[in-house]
């Protein structure tokens, strides 16, 4: 008798309390430390290797070990299947190196006894390098040499998204800050004389000159000790920096300027979707990407909004920080819950995951809550997803090349049912990166120059590199 009020007691208790079964996750990841981005092409450095790796066995630990403490249902441990995850990441060297780092800690190297295979004659073969894994990585053009480029949309090729984001420019806030920063800015010019013109040593170009001074903080030995060079001066380079980025990647009056979170809010809808639709057996999907898709998608979910977070959601995120989206059950795991029992938790970490260091649930929405339910979440992120051929060219205003044979598409997928490569809750890589190849010249072209003539965009060439410039952001003389 005591065992049945026992056990109907248990069951009176609150979601929170009953076990969580992980079903699948999605991780969205920037790249690892680098080389300055006006030292074309921007390398991921050995630091930056080790940052990516380091977050890959965190997430490890966390999702796959056999002893891992919200170990993804039914997922391998060791040996990796292919069939269960999926990773992606612009053509990029510094995005695809990260990648590949990180799903080095994710599936690392299985040892002599698992990597080994024998053959029919009895001879055994080991697996190179200790058993290591390979994971192949998509590649999708979206987003192609981001890390190369100063400006937030130069890879978005989104029309609209280039002239809202060049209306910063023109905006009061825009003005004010290049007026009054304009002493300040102009005191670094003994640090980088030799890369930027004096005209362009001011606000205008404040994520470009915080780049440039902060990777030489990390890497140029010799970078003299100067009153010029403080940590002060940093952080201010740093926190002016955000400002700049911010509102080059999001507007709440005009949300095509955050066309990347758009397109990534569909990519994480359909990524989870597809655990669904597989009942379970796609289980953890990771992308890389570049930081304007965290500002984009910050803004665009309300989460710039919330308090006491120390500008975690408003700032450029630091490298191999990582958004995580858990799909997870509180119901019964076998066989496959049905949408209704499915739930989302949303977290975030600035820079580095690691035991020590670990990511935390944030709400998403403007909402209190950190877990929503399946349907709560994927219409929460429809309000603003950008998914499929159609779509995006409407929204992005693209009329030619690709977007000129562009068929209407305005159905959605359904709750647990298959996406389509053109379905509005869920964008397709290859459609992504299909677009981000073919948007025409023309198109970019004519925003380009419309700016252009109003004086406002921000242009930074790479030919201003004086010869005493290295590939590793080094200089000699003294400067940045």
């Amino acid at each position: 008798m005591l065992a049945l009020v026992t056990a109907f007691l248990i069951a009176l208790l609150p979601g929170s309390f009953a076990a969580e079964t992980v079903l699948g996750v999605y991780i969205f990841s920037r790249h690892g430390d680098r080389t300055a981005k006006l030292t074309p092409p921007a390398n991921l450095t050995d630091l930056g290797y080790n940052q990516v790796f380091t977050s890959g066995t965190y997430f490890r630990n966390r999702y796959i070990a056999s002893d891992a403490p919200s170990r993804i249902a039914g997922i391998n441990s060791d040996i990796v299947k292919q069939s269960q995850m999926t990773a992606s990441a612009p053509l990029d060297t510094v995005l695809m190196n990260s990648a590949m780092g990180f799903l080095q800690g994710l599936y690392p190297p299985v040892g002599p006894t698992l990597g080994s295979d024998k053959l029919r004659n009895g001879t055994v073969v080991q697996s190179p390098l200790n058993g290591y894994q390979l994971i192949p990585v998509q590649t999708v053009t979206s987003g192609t040499g981001s890390e190369d480029s100063a400006w937030l949309q130069g890879a978005s090729n989104c029309a609209q998204a280039m002239v809202s984001s060049n209306e910063y420019f023109t905006s009061s806030d825009y003005s004010h800050l290049l007026a009054s920063t304009a002493e300040f800015y102009t005191s670094l010019t003994p640090l980088i004389d030799g890369v930027f013109k004096p005209d362009d040593i001011s606000y205008k170009n404040a994520y470009s000159i915080f780049d440039l001074l902060n990777v030489a903080s990390i890497h140029n030995s010799s970078l003299p000790q100067s009153p010029l060079f403080t940590n002060s001066t940093l952080a201010q380079l740093r926190t002016l920096a955000d400002h700049h980025e911010f509102n080059l990647a999001y507007n709440a009056s005009t949300p095509i300027r955050a066309i990347a979170g758009s397109t990534l809010a569909a990519q994480i809808v359909q990524g989870l979707n597809n655990t669904i639709v597989t009942n379970g057996k796609s289980k953890i999907t990771v992308e890389f990407g570049a930081y304007g898709s965290f500002q984009s998608f910050f803004g665009l979910a309300n989460l710039n909004s919330l308090p006491n977070t120390n500008d975690s959601f408003y700032g450029v995120p630091d490298y191999a920080s990582t958004m995580t989206f858990e799909l997870f059950t509180t119901a019964a795991a076998s066989p496959f819950p049905a949408p209704a029992d499915l739930k989302v938790r949303f977290l975030f970490h600035n820079g580095t995951s690691s035991e020590s260091s670990t990511p935390a649930p944030y709400p998403l929405f403007g909402q209190s809550a950190t877990e929503l339910s399946w349907a709560d979440f994927q219409a929460g992120m429809n309000r603003f997803a950008v998914g499929g051929q159609e779509q995006w060219c409407r929204a992005c205003g693209n009329s030619t090349g690709v977007c000129a044979s562009a068929k209407s598409s305005s159905s959605t997928s359904s709750t647990g049912s298959a996406p389509s490569e053109s379905s509005d809750d869920g964008v397709s890589k290859v459609v992504a990166g299909v677009i981000g190849a073919m948007v025409t010249l023309a198109a970019v072209l004519a925003v380009e120059a419309a700016v252009m003539l109003g004086g406002r965009l921000r242009l930074v060439r790479k030919n201003r590199l004086t010869g005493n410039e290295g590939v590793n952001g080094q200089a000699s003389g003294g400067k940045a």
